[in-house]
Protein backbone atom coordinates (compact mmCIF):
# COMPACT_ATOMS: atom_id res chain seq x y z
CA UNK A 1 0.00 0.00 0.00
CA UNK A 2 2.82 2.44 0.82
CA UNK A 3 4.24 2.07 -2.71
CA UNK A 4 0.99 3.22 -4.29
CA UNK A 5 0.11 5.62 -1.49
CA UNK A 6 3.21 7.58 -0.40
CA UNK A 7 1.11 9.32 2.24
CA UNK A 8 1.32 6.16 4.31
CA UNK A 9 5.13 6.06 4.37
CA UNK A 10 6.90 7.04 7.63
CA UNK A 11 9.23 10.03 7.77
CA UNK A 12 12.50 9.90 9.72
CA UNK A 13 13.67 13.28 10.99
CA UNK A 14 17.37 14.00 11.37
CA UNK A 15 17.17 14.01 15.17
CA UNK A 16 15.92 10.41 15.22
CA UNK A 17 12.20 11.13 15.60
CA UNK A 18 9.81 9.26 13.31
CA UNK A 19 6.44 10.41 12.00
CA UNK A 20 4.27 7.35 11.28
CA UNK A 21 3.14 8.78 7.95
CA UNK A 22 3.36 11.89 5.75
CA UNK A 23 -0.02 13.41 6.69
CA UNK A 24 -0.09 16.30 9.16
CA UNK A 25 -2.81 18.39 10.70
CA UNK A 26 -1.69 22.00 10.30
CA UNK A 27 -2.51 24.57 12.97
CA UNK A 28 -6.02 25.98 13.24
CA UNK A 29 -7.37 28.48 15.74
CA UNK A 30 -9.14 26.46 18.43
CA UNK A 31 -9.69 29.09 21.17
CA UNK A 32 -10.63 26.25 23.51
CA UNK A 33 -8.71 27.68 26.44
CA UNK A 34 -10.38 29.45 29.33
CA UNK A 35 -10.73 33.22 29.22
CA UNK A 36 -7.81 33.40 31.64
CA UNK A 37 -5.85 31.28 29.15
CA UNK A 38 -5.59 27.81 30.68
CA UNK A 39 -5.91 24.56 28.66
CA UNK A 40 -9.12 22.56 29.00
CA UNK A 41 -10.27 18.92 28.70
CA UNK A 42 -11.94 19.86 25.40
CA UNK A 43 -8.50 20.19 23.82
CA UNK A 44 -7.59 16.67 24.88
CA UNK A 45 -10.87 15.36 23.47
CA UNK A 46 -10.34 17.12 20.13
CA UNK A 47 -6.81 15.80 19.71
CA UNK A 48 -7.81 12.31 20.83
CA UNK A 49 -10.40 12.28 18.05
CA UNK A 50 -7.90 13.37 15.43
CA UNK A 51 -5.18 10.99 16.60
CA UNK A 52 -7.61 8.07 16.30
CA UNK A 53 -7.86 8.78 12.57
CA UNK A 54 -4.30 7.51 12.03
CA UNK A 55 -2.74 10.87 11.14
CA UNK A 56 1.02 11.12 11.61
CA UNK A 57 1.51 14.63 13.01
CA UNK A 58 -0.82 17.01 14.84
CA UNK A 59 0.24 20.65 15.18
CA UNK A 60 -1.78 22.59 17.72
CA UNK A 61 -3.43 25.93 17.12
CA UNK A 62 -1.35 28.91 18.16
CA UNK A 63 -0.36 28.76 21.81
CA UNK A 64 0.80 32.10 23.16
CA UNK A 65 4.01 32.65 25.09
CA UNK A 66 2.87 35.76 26.99
CA UNK A 67 -0.47 36.32 28.75
CA UNK A 68 -0.16 40.04 27.97
CA UNK A 69 -0.06 39.34 24.23
CA UNK A 70 -3.06 37.32 23.08
CA UNK A 71 -4.21 36.75 19.53
CA UNK A 72 -7.82 35.89 20.42
CA UNK A 73 -9.99 35.31 23.48
CA UNK A 74 -9.59 31.70 24.59
CA UNK A 75 -5.95 31.32 23.57
CA UNK A 76 -3.93 28.92 25.68
CA UNK A 77 -0.83 30.55 27.17
CA UNK A 78 2.22 28.58 28.32
CA UNK A 79 4.58 30.73 30.35
CA UNK A 80 4.98 28.63 33.52
CA UNK A 81 4.30 25.10 34.79
CA UNK A 82 1.01 25.84 36.57
CA UNK A 83 -0.98 23.94 33.93
CA UNK A 84 1.40 21.01 33.60
CA UNK A 85 -1.16 18.26 34.51
CA UNK A 86 -3.66 19.49 31.89
CA UNK A 87 -0.90 19.92 29.32
CA UNK A 88 0.20 16.34 29.98
CA UNK A 89 -3.36 15.13 29.44
CA UNK A 90 -3.53 17.03 26.15
CA UNK A 91 -0.23 15.54 24.95
CA UNK A 92 -1.15 11.98 25.94
CA UNK A 93 -4.46 12.21 24.10
CA UNK A 94 -2.45 12.13 20.86
CA UNK A 95 0.74 10.27 21.72
CA UNK A 96 -1.05 7.33 23.37
CA UNK A 97 -2.55 6.60 19.93
CA UNK A 98 0.73 6.84 18.05
CA UNK A 99 0.45 10.37 16.66
CA UNK A 100 3.12 13.00 17.18
CA UNK A 101 1.79 16.29 18.58
CA UNK A 102 3.73 19.54 18.31
CA UNK A 103 2.75 22.78 20.03
CA UNK A 104 2.71 25.83 17.79
CA UNK A 105 4.23 28.70 19.79
CA UNK A 106 3.26 32.23 18.84
CA UNK A 107 3.31 35.90 19.70
CA UNK A 108 0.74 37.99 17.77
CA UNK A 109 2.62 41.27 17.72
CA UNK A 110 0.31 43.86 16.16
CA UNK A 111 -2.11 41.23 14.83
CA UNK A 112 -4.46 41.14 17.81
CA UNK A 113 -8.06 42.42 17.91
CA UNK A 114 -8.67 45.88 19.25
CA UNK A 115 -9.36 45.91 22.98
CA UNK A 116 -8.11 42.40 23.79
CA UNK A 117 -4.69 43.40 25.13
CA UNK A 118 -3.65 46.45 27.12
CA UNK A 119 -1.59 47.37 24.07
CA UNK A 120 0.17 45.68 21.17
CA UNK A 121 3.80 45.88 20.16
CA UNK A 122 5.54 45.19 16.87
CA UNK A 123 8.96 45.74 15.29
CA UNK A 124 7.75 49.18 14.17
CA UNK A 125 4.66 51.29 14.78
CA UNK A 126 3.08 50.56 11.39
CA UNK A 127 -0.75 50.71 11.31
CA UNK A 128 -3.01 48.29 9.48
CA UNK A 129 -4.47 49.43 6.20
CA UNK A 130 -7.41 51.84 6.45
CA UNK A 131 -10.24 49.33 6.05
CA UNK A 132 -8.85 47.21 8.91
CA UNK A 133 -8.12 50.02 11.36
CA UNK A 134 -11.50 49.48 13.03
CA UNK A 135 -10.41 45.96 14.02
CA UNK A 136 -6.73 46.42 14.95
CA UNK A 137 -4.93 49.15 16.87
CA UNK A 138 -1.69 50.71 15.66
CA UNK A 139 1.07 49.02 17.68
CA UNK A 140 3.96 50.66 19.47
CA UNK A 141 7.55 49.81 18.59
CA UNK A 142 9.09 47.12 20.79
CA UNK A 143 12.14 48.08 22.84
CA UNK A 144 15.37 46.08 22.71
CA UNK A 145 14.66 44.75 26.22
CA UNK A 146 11.17 43.61 25.20
CA UNK A 147 12.60 41.80 22.16
CA UNK A 148 15.07 39.92 24.35
CA UNK A 149 12.27 39.01 26.78
CA UNK A 150 10.12 37.61 23.97
CA UNK A 151 13.02 35.48 22.73
CA UNK A 152 13.49 34.04 26.22
CA UNK A 153 9.76 33.35 26.49
CA UNK A 154 9.75 31.27 23.32
CA UNK A 155 12.49 29.10 24.80
CA UNK A 156 10.84 28.76 28.20
CA UNK A 157 7.48 27.81 26.68
CA UNK A 158 9.15 25.18 24.48
CA UNK A 159 10.91 23.65 27.50
CA UNK A 160 7.57 23.35 29.32
CA UNK A 161 6.03 21.67 26.28
CA UNK A 162 8.83 19.11 26.30
CA UNK A 163 8.32 18.47 30.03
CA UNK A 164 4.57 18.00 29.44
CA UNK A 165 5.20 15.20 26.96
CA UNK A 166 4.51 16.91 23.65
CA UNK A 167 6.47 15.46 20.73
CA UNK A 168 7.87 18.77 19.48
CA UNK A 169 7.18 22.47 18.93
CA UNK A 170 6.62 24.67 15.92
CA UNK A 171 7.54 28.36 15.85
CA UNK A 172 4.82 30.37 14.10
CA UNK A 173 6.74 32.54 11.65
CA UNK A 174 3.94 33.07 9.11
CA UNK A 175 0.59 34.80 8.51
CA UNK A 176 1.54 38.24 9.79
CA UNK A 177 2.25 37.44 13.44
CA UNK A 178 5.29 38.81 15.28
CA UNK A 179 8.03 36.62 13.80
CA UNK A 180 6.59 37.30 10.35
CA UNK A 181 6.46 41.03 11.14
CA UNK A 182 10.17 41.09 11.97
CA UNK A 183 10.96 39.45 8.62
CA UNK A 184 8.92 41.93 6.56
CA UNK A 185 10.41 45.27 5.43
CA UNK A 186 6.85 46.65 5.43
CA UNK A 187 6.25 45.91 9.11
CA UNK A 188 9.89 46.15 10.27
CA UNK A 189 11.32 49.58 9.54
CA UNK A 190 13.89 49.56 12.34
CA UNK A 191 17.47 50.70 11.84
CA UNK A 192 19.08 48.92 14.79
CA UNK A 193 20.41 45.37 15.13
CA UNK A 194 16.89 43.99 14.51
CA UNK A 195 16.16 45.69 11.18
CA UNK A 196 17.42 47.73 8.27
CA UNK A 197 18.61 44.88 6.04
CA UNK A 198 17.41 41.36 5.21
CA UNK A 199 20.16 39.90 7.40
CA UNK A 200 19.14 42.00 10.40
CA UNK A 201 15.45 41.30 9.89
CA UNK A 202 16.31 37.57 10.06
CA UNK A 203 18.11 37.98 13.39
CA UNK A 204 14.91 37.71 15.43
CA UNK A 205 13.69 34.39 14.02
CA UNK A 206 17.18 32.90 14.25
CA UNK A 207 17.50 34.12 17.85
CA UNK A 208 14.13 32.57 18.70
CA UNK A 209 15.18 29.26 17.15
CA UNK A 210 18.55 29.29 18.92
CA UNK A 211 16.92 29.94 22.31
CA UNK A 212 14.30 27.24 21.78
CA UNK A 213 17.01 24.78 20.77
CA UNK A 214 19.14 25.74 23.77
CA UNK A 215 16.30 25.03 26.17
CA UNK A 216 14.98 21.77 24.63
CA UNK A 217 18.23 20.15 23.47
CA UNK A 218 19.26 18.57 20.16
CA UNK A 219 16.89 15.57 20.15
CA UNK A 220 13.56 17.39 20.56
CA UNK A 221 11.91 18.31 17.23
CA UNK A 222 11.67 22.02 16.47
CA UNK A 223 9.90 23.20 13.32
CA UNK A 224 8.74 26.49 11.88
CA UNK A 225 5.82 27.72 9.81
CA UNK A 226 7.09 30.32 7.36
CA UNK A 227 5.59 32.41 4.58
CA UNK A 228 6.72 31.87 1.02
CA UNK A 229 5.80 35.56 0.77
CA UNK A 230 3.37 37.85 2.56
CA UNK A 231 1.87 39.21 -0.68
CA UNK A 232 1.94 42.84 0.48
CA UNK A 233 3.55 45.70 -1.40
CA UNK A 234 7.01 46.27 0.05
CA UNK A 235 6.75 43.13 2.16
CA UNK A 236 8.45 39.77 2.60
CA UNK A 237 9.31 38.30 -0.81
CA UNK A 238 10.13 34.83 -2.11
CA UNK A 239 13.80 35.82 -2.23
CA UNK A 240 13.63 36.86 1.43
CA UNK A 241 11.90 33.59 2.28
CA UNK A 242 14.49 31.45 0.50
CA UNK A 243 17.34 33.15 2.36
CA UNK A 244 15.51 32.72 5.67
CA UNK A 245 14.77 29.05 4.99
CA UNK A 246 18.39 28.40 4.07
CA UNK A 247 19.57 30.04 7.30
CA UNK A 248 17.13 28.03 9.43
CA UNK A 249 17.96 24.78 7.63
CA UNK A 250 21.68 25.41 8.16
CA UNK A 251 20.96 26.07 11.85
CA UNK A 252 19.43 22.59 12.14
CA UNK A 253 15.67 23.11 12.19
CA UNK A 254 13.78 19.82 11.85
CA UNK A 255 10.76 20.66 9.64
CA UNK A 256 9.78 23.74 7.62
CA UNK A 257 6.10 24.27 6.82
CA UNK A 258 5.51 26.54 3.83
CA UNK A 259 2.50 28.84 3.81
CA UNK A 260 1.88 32.45 2.85
CA UNK A 261 -0.10 35.63 3.45
CA UNK A 262 -1.32 37.71 6.38
CA UNK A 263 -4.67 38.96 7.69
CA UNK A 264 -4.27 41.84 5.22
CA UNK A 265 -3.55 39.46 2.31
CA UNK A 266 -5.06 36.10 3.34
CA UNK A 267 -3.88 33.91 0.47
CA UNK A 268 -3.39 30.98 2.90
CA UNK A 269 -7.19 30.60 2.94
CA UNK A 270 -7.50 30.67 -0.85
CA UNK A 271 -8.74 34.29 -0.82
CA UNK A 272 -6.74 36.34 -3.30
CA UNK A 273 -7.23 39.24 -5.69
CA UNK A 274 -5.09 37.39 -8.25
CA UNK A 275 -6.65 34.40 -10.02
CA UNK A 276 -4.61 31.18 -9.88
CA UNK A 277 -3.28 29.76 -13.14
CA UNK A 278 -5.10 26.66 -14.36
CA UNK A 279 -1.91 24.60 -14.14
CA UNK A 280 -1.41 25.67 -10.52
CA UNK A 281 -5.02 24.94 -9.58
CA UNK A 282 -4.75 21.47 -11.11
CA UNK A 283 -1.87 20.66 -8.76
CA UNK A 284 -4.10 21.76 -5.86
CA UNK A 285 -1.59 23.11 -3.29
CA UNK A 286 -1.15 26.89 -3.11
CA UNK A 287 2.60 26.91 -2.32
CA UNK A 288 3.85 23.78 -4.06
CA UNK A 289 5.77 25.61 -6.78
CA UNK A 290 7.71 27.56 -4.18
CA UNK A 291 8.54 24.40 -2.25
CA UNK A 292 9.90 22.85 -5.44
CA UNK A 293 12.05 25.92 -6.05
CA UNK A 294 13.76 25.64 -2.69
CA UNK A 295 13.91 21.83 -2.46
CA UNK A 296 17.49 21.58 -3.70
CA UNK A 297 18.68 24.46 -1.51
CA UNK A 298 17.67 23.10 1.89
CA UNK A 299 18.30 19.88 3.78
CA UNK A 300 15.38 20.16 6.21
CA UNK A 301 12.15 18.29 5.35
CA UNK A 302 9.43 20.47 3.85
CA UNK A 303 5.71 20.52 4.61
CA UNK A 304 3.19 22.34 2.42
CA UNK A 305 -0.26 23.33 3.68
CA UNK A 306 -3.11 24.89 1.75
CA UNK A 307 -5.20 23.81 -1.21
CA UNK A 308 -4.83 20.03 -1.19
CA UNK A 309 -8.19 18.44 -2.01
CA UNK A 310 -7.63 14.79 -2.94
CA UNK A 311 -5.54 11.76 -2.07
CA UNK A 312 -4.37 11.66 -5.69
CA UNK A 313 -3.14 15.27 -5.54
CA UNK A 314 -1.34 14.65 -2.25
CA UNK A 315 0.37 11.51 -3.49
CA UNK A 316 1.35 13.15 -6.79
CA UNK A 317 3.04 15.97 -4.86
CA UNK A 318 4.95 13.49 -2.68
CA UNK A 319 6.05 11.42 -5.69
CA UNK A 320 7.34 14.56 -7.41
CA UNK A 321 9.70 15.05 -4.49
CA UNK A 322 9.10 18.75 -3.85
CA UNK A 323 7.92 18.17 -0.29
CA UNK A 324 7.96 15.56 2.46
CA UNK A 325 4.77 16.18 4.47
CA UNK A 326 1.24 17.08 3.38
CA UNK A 327 -0.53 19.56 5.64
CA UNK A 328 -4.32 19.67 5.87
CA UNK A 329 -6.42 21.77 8.20
CA UNK A 330 -9.94 22.88 7.30
CA UNK A 331 -10.92 19.41 6.06
CA UNK A 332 -10.28 18.05 9.55
CA UNK A 333 -12.74 20.56 10.99
CA UNK A 334 -15.58 19.16 8.88
CA UNK A 335 -14.38 15.55 8.69
CA UNK A 336 -12.17 14.56 11.64
CA UNK A 337 -11.95 11.03 10.25
CA UNK A 338 -10.59 12.12 6.83
CA UNK A 339 -7.03 10.78 7.43
CA UNK A 340 -8.32 7.21 7.69
CA UNK A 341 -9.58 7.46 4.12
CA UNK A 342 -6.62 9.43 2.73
CA UNK A 343 -4.11 6.96 4.12
CA UNK A 344 -5.91 4.27 2.11
CA UNK A 345 -5.75 6.37 -1.06
CA UNK A 346 -9.40 7.40 -0.81
CA UNK A 347 -10.95 10.87 -0.65
CA UNK A 348 -13.04 12.28 2.15
CA UNK A 349 -16.74 12.65 1.31
CA UNK A 350 -16.50 16.27 2.51
CA UNK A 351 -15.14 19.16 0.48
CA UNK A 352 -13.73 22.42 1.79
CA UNK A 353 -15.72 25.34 0.37
CA UNK A 354 -15.35 29.12 0.65
CA UNK A 355 -17.16 30.51 3.67
CA UNK A 356 -18.81 33.82 2.88
CA UNK A 357 -21.25 36.13 4.62
CA UNK A 358 -22.21 38.45 1.78
CA UNK A 359 -20.45 41.30 3.60
CA UNK A 360 -17.60 42.23 1.26
CA UNK A 361 -15.28 43.72 3.88
CA UNK A 362 -15.56 40.68 6.14
CA UNK A 363 -15.17 38.19 3.29
CA UNK A 364 -12.13 40.00 1.89
CA UNK A 365 -10.30 39.71 5.22
CA UNK A 366 -11.19 36.00 5.48
CA UNK A 367 -12.01 36.50 9.16
CA UNK A 368 -15.06 34.34 8.66
CA UNK A 369 -12.85 31.47 7.50
CA UNK A 370 -11.25 31.44 10.95
CA UNK A 371 -14.44 31.91 12.98
CA UNK A 372 -16.57 29.41 11.04
CA UNK A 373 -14.03 26.61 11.31
CA UNK A 374 -13.30 27.38 14.95
CA UNK A 375 -16.96 26.73 15.73
CA UNK A 376 -16.74 23.33 14.05
CA UNK A 377 -13.74 22.45 16.21
CA UNK A 378 -15.66 23.34 19.35
CA UNK A 379 -18.45 20.96 18.36
CA UNK A 380 -15.99 18.09 17.90
CA UNK A 381 -14.22 18.95 21.17
CA UNK A 382 -17.53 18.72 23.00
CA UNK A 383 -18.27 15.27 21.59
CA UNK A 384 -20.56 16.44 18.80
CA UNK A 385 -20.42 16.46 15.02
CA UNK A 386 -19.37 19.32 12.73
CA UNK A 387 -21.95 21.07 10.55
CA UNK A 388 -20.36 21.35 7.10
CA UNK A 389 -23.31 23.30 5.67
CA UNK A 390 -23.67 25.87 8.43
CA UNK A 391 -24.61 29.32 7.13
CA UNK A 392 -21.70 31.75 7.04
CA UNK A 393 -23.66 34.83 8.11
CA UNK A 394 -25.24 33.02 11.04
CA UNK A 395 -21.82 31.78 12.12
CA UNK A 396 -20.49 35.35 11.85
CA UNK A 397 -23.16 36.70 14.16
CA UNK A 398 -22.37 34.03 16.74
CA UNK A 399 -18.65 34.65 16.37
CA UNK A 400 -19.01 38.41 16.90
CA UNK A 401 -21.07 37.84 20.04
CA UNK A 402 -18.63 35.27 21.39
CA UNK A 403 -15.60 37.40 20.58
CA UNK A 404 -17.10 40.47 22.24
CA UNK A 405 -17.98 38.54 25.37
CA UNK A 406 -14.59 36.80 25.33
CA UNK A 407 -12.72 40.09 25.05
CA UNK A 408 -14.74 41.56 27.94
CA UNK A 409 -14.16 38.51 30.17
CA UNK A 410 -10.45 38.38 29.32
CA UNK A 411 -9.96 42.03 30.24
CA UNK A 412 -11.99 41.62 33.47
CA UNK A 413 -9.96 38.59 34.54
CA UNK A 414 -6.75 40.57 34.20
CA UNK A 415 -7.85 43.37 36.49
Amino acid sequence: MTETNPLAQPLHLSNGSVLRNRLAKAAMSETLGTYDNHPTPQLAELYRRWAASGIGLLITGNVMIDRRALGEPGNVVIEDENDLPMLQQWARAATDQGAAVWVQLNHPGKQSPKGLNQGNLAPSAIPFREDMAAFFDTPREASAAEIEDIIQRFGRSAAICKKAGFSGVQIHGAHGYLVSQFLSPHHNQRNDEWGGSPEKRRRFVLAVYDEVRRQVGPDFPVGIKLNSADFQRGGFTEEDSLATIQALSDAGIDLIEISGGTYEAPVMTGVSDTPRRASTAAREAYFLEFAEKIRSAVKAPLMVTGGFRSAAGMNAALRAGGLDVIGIARLLAIDPDAPAALLQGLDSPQRVRPITTGIKQVDRMALMEISWYTQQLKRIANGGKPRPNENGLWALLKAVAQSGWGTFRTRRLRT
